[in-house]
């Protein structure tokens, strides 16, 4: 009887390690979105800082990231606990400020990318300044990117606790912490490589010597030096897409009308000749997405008019 019952229990742990297992993959492909985004906020958030101090500059940010989970974690869990009725109006205001953040970032580039210009140029001469404070500089960049880690931690949590919310307490403290974690240390640890990229490049250019093998490192330096500011605008590009994705996936889900409408027009798409496939099967995210900028752009326009009325 002994041996039967520890075998039970031994069964019951492993199917729950499974369904935890199962739902952590769901939970990580469904915050990709946010993932992309938060690699382009916090790689370029390190920016400006010297070669010989990005990685001290990141692993601080790391553990900001980490107090910031530690925070956000509980709370969801309480959430779920006292008011899971608040699981999706947090969603749909998580949707909402995902969208919002992505068309502001559209709305800039194509408004204000000469001031930025201008902006980036005055940096780097305020930098060169013998006189700046680089410690104290230092520091406002770790501020700013752990306070900008906490928004995207937090729609990172919420999403999460939206896939979790019908599983039981255990599976969703596990899944929860196991997003934490996974997230943390693979964001920041991505966030090291790129910021190390052209430092790699640059090395690389430098290794001195004859033979083809110094040649094909001296060519692949240049090409990775030349490579890692195209890399951070890929990035900030994808996790734009991404933003409105998902964030308007997430209004779709919540609207039921806006979800059986769109399954509607992907079912009659379906019978288009030869690309009715193809079509079915990408409606859900083209809608997603365009919903999503529409969304960003409503809520844009109405932060826009509060900070004119309030003078801002």
């Amino acid at each position: 009887m002994a041996g039967s019952s520890l075998l039970l229990l031994l069964d019951d742990n492993a199917a729950v390690l499974d369904d935890v297992a199962l739902m952590t993959k769901v939970a990580a492909k469904k915050t990709a979105g946010v993932l992309g985004d938060d690699l382009a906020v916090n790689a370029e958030k390190v920016t400006g800082v010297r070669a010989d101090r990005e990685l001290p500059v990141v692993w601080a940010v790391a553990k900001g990231s980490f107090r910031n989970k530690c925070i956000l974690v509980p709370a969801a869990l309480a959430i779920s606990v006292v008011a899971p009725w608040l699981i999706t109006p947090l969603l749909m205001l998580g949707g909402l400020y995902l969208c919002y953040e992505g068309f502001e970032k559209v709305a800039h580039k194509f408004l204000y990318s000469a001031e930025e210009a201008v902006e980036h140029k005055d940096l780097v001469e305020h930098l060169a300044d013998p006189a700046v404070d680089l410690v104290e500089y230092e520091k406002s960049k770790i501020v700013g990117a752990v306070r900008t880690d906490f928004i995207l931690s937090a729609e990172i949590i919420v999403l999460t606790l939206g896939i979790v919310a019908d599983m039981d307490f255990t599976a969703q403290v596990l899944v929860l912490c196991g997003i934490a974690i996974i997230m943390t240390i693979g964001v920041y640890g991505l966030v090291a490589g790129i910021v190390k990229l052209d430092d790699a490049g640059l090395y690389l250019m430098q290794r001195e010597g004859e033979g083809a093998w110094r040649r094909s490192q001296r060519w692949f330096g240049a090409r990775l030096l030349s490579f890692a500011p195209w890399l951070m605008k890929a990035l900030a590009v994808v996790g734009t897409i991404a933003m409105f994705m998902v964030g308007g996936g997430i209004l779709v889900h919540g609207i039921h009308a806006l979800s059986v409408w769109i399954g509607i027009l992907a079912t009659q798409l379906e019978a288009v000749a030869a690309v009715g496939p193809v079509l079915a099967a990408i409606t859900p995210t083209l809608a997603s997405v365009l919903i999503g900028m529409v969304a960003g752009a409503v809520v844009l326009g109405a932060v826009s008019l509060w900070r004119r009325l309030r003078g801002t």
